[in-house]
């Protein structure tokens, strides 16, 4: 003889005695139908005394059962936790080896964060919530003044290359900034206004950050707010090379990154470099071929040449325009230039052309006089007034559908398919500074300190490290694993003075979430 769960109606769940007969389930007795966890809790206890002689009456200490099966004064729930997501969390947390770090409040901290971003001071709330027994909120706040005096962040960024290594590699590493906003009125040595990617007055401060191909932090660094990205490539870079002794390793990064200083800094250090070019120089770079063949380009054609390491292309002359074939790059022979992979994509061109259509139309309204002169592309001012500027128009449109590489990684070693393929990997460091930004909620900052301003950014690495491991490895959004796995509570209830467990029923997807991170139910 055995319990039974059953589905009732309007999700309710029938409890019930049944024994195995001639290969199906023969029911003996109905104790009773639970339309909540507080019931259904109840009644599995009452069912599992059943099952001994001589326990046919239960006395549930004034607790009474109508004959359907809904209790007249339920047990007292004692404990409320959410077991599967703790351990879930907790695991990845220890498989990373952020564990050699032996403070509690801090985990907790940077567990808290992934479960539901907010204030350090609401993160005990949280953990409450969950059921987790948390750390004083003192000790919290002491832990972010731990995490700057032991230099948690160093120990963070050697398990996530340890964990980088033993899980992929680490021979090529994409590169990126961003800008966080501080609740601030006034600016100090590191919260300033500057160019900011909301498009925001407010003090901020630059982030950079450096993952592996899949997205998985490795490096993070903090900047002046008013700090040009261009300078903060070569901190980090290097920062993460000397900690870990590497000398060769590929740097892949957008074209914001590109100035001759920052490659020519990447070249001398022993790294390569891939990086996006600027569509403007595609009439140098491709003088050569714009000449032989015109402005005619085939759907995932891929021209391999050289372009002038002065960014500027005054003092170096690129491709000799009289010669059909397009030069193969050798450092030995163009000392003074860069390897350049320019492709074309129909799909790119069209999507160029929609948005040169909408800055002409802006441009022609604001001569028209119908909008504000805002002095938008393609306008330019003669003798006071505003004309269309056409051959900015007719130069931009013969350039729809490229998109141009800088490199200094010979044609032998990577062919220009890889380098194209590498850089478009960039989407995994834009992916995770979106899940920075919104699910673990890194802005906006209420720290007034670079200590604390740092030791939060040490917590938003430490918490976006696990949640990019977790989402690798299930295909599933740390939003998507929360949600799933927070409602599935362990409950305690107290019945005839003595304290059971009951549990929610693991969802299949919750299986699956497990199965992936090869985790067993505790």
């Amino acid at each position: 003889m055995f319990v039974r769960k059953a589905p009732g109606r309007s999700g309710s769940t029938k409890v019930q005695l049944a024994e195995r007969r001639d290969g199906r389930d023969v029911v003996l007795e109905h104790v009773g139908t639970a339309r909540t966890d507080a019931e259904l809790a109840l009644l599995m206890a009452q069912a599992r005394r059943r099952l001994h002689e001589g326990q046919e009456a239960l006395d549930l200490d004034g607790v009474g059962l109508e004959d359907e099966g809904v209790p007249q004064r339920p047990g007292p729930i004692t404990s409320k936790r959410s077991v599967l997501l703790w351990q879930v969390l907790s695991e990845a947390y220890t498989r990373l080896g952020f564990d050699a770090i032996d403070d509690e409040a801090f985990a907790q901290l940077v567990l808290a964060r992934i479960i539901e971003p907010t204030s350090k001071a609401d993160s005990v709330r949280v953990l409450k919530e969950i059921g987790v027994a948390s750390a004083s909120l003192r000790t919290m706040f002491r832990s972010l003044q731990r995490a700057q005096e032991r230099d948690y962040r160093a120990q963070i960024a050697t398990a996530c290359f340890n964990h980088a290594m033993t899980h992929g590699d680490v021979s090529l590493v994409l590169y990126d900034v961003t800008t966080l906003y501080l609740e601030a009125e006034k600016e100090d040595e590191l919260r300033k206004v500057g160019y900011s990617k909301e498009r925001r007055v407010d003090p901020e401060v630059v982030v950079g950050l450096l993952v592996d191909r899949h997205g998985f932090p490795l490096e993070i660094g903090c900047f002046e707010g008013n700090k040009a990205e261009t300078l903060t490539i070569i901190p980090i870079v290097k920062q993460f090379a000397q900690r870990h002794g590497i000398a060769d390793m590929v740097v892949v990064a957008d074209a914001g990154m590109l100035s001759s200083s920052n490659l020519s800094d990447l070249d001398e250090a022993g790294l390569r470099f891939i990086v996006g070019s600027r569509v403007t120089k595609a009439p140098k770079d491709l003088e050569s071929h714009f000449r032989w063949h015109g402005t005619a380009f085939t759907d995932g054609q891929v021209i391999d040449t050289i372009t002038p390491r002065d960014q500027r292309g005054t003092a170096v002359k690129s491709s000799d325009p009289k010669r059909r074939a397009e030069p193969v790059w050798d450092p030995g022979v163009h000392a003074k230039s860069w390897r350049a992979v320019w492709a074309y994509s129909r799909k790119r061109a069209v999507r160029d052309n929609a948005t040169l259509t909408l800055q002409e139309n802006k441009a022609r309204a604001v001569v028209a006089g119908e909008k504000a002169a805002r002095t938008p592309r393609f306008v330019k001012t003669r003798n006071g007034a505003n004309e269309l500027d056409e051959t900015s128009l007719a130069r931009a449109r013969d350039l729809v559908g490229l998109k141009g590489y800088v490199t200094n990684i010979e044609a032998d070693l990577m062919p220009a398919g890889e380098v194209i393929a590498s850089y478009h990997d960039l989407w995994h460091v834009e992916q995770s500074f979106r899940m920075s930004k919104t699910d673990l909620a890194a802005r906006p900052m209420f720290h007034h300190t670079r200590e604390a301003i740092e030791a939060h950014l040490t917590i938003v690495f430490a918490a976006l490290a696990i949640a990019r491991h977790i989402q690798n490895a299930t295909g599933l959004s740390i939003k998507k694993i929360v949600q799933t796995l927070r409602p599935i509570q362990q409950i305690t209830v107290r019945i005839a003075g003595h304290e059971h467990l009951a549990a929610d029923p693991i969802t299949p997807v919750a299986e699956a979430i497990l199965d992936a991170l090869e985790i067993s139910a505790q």
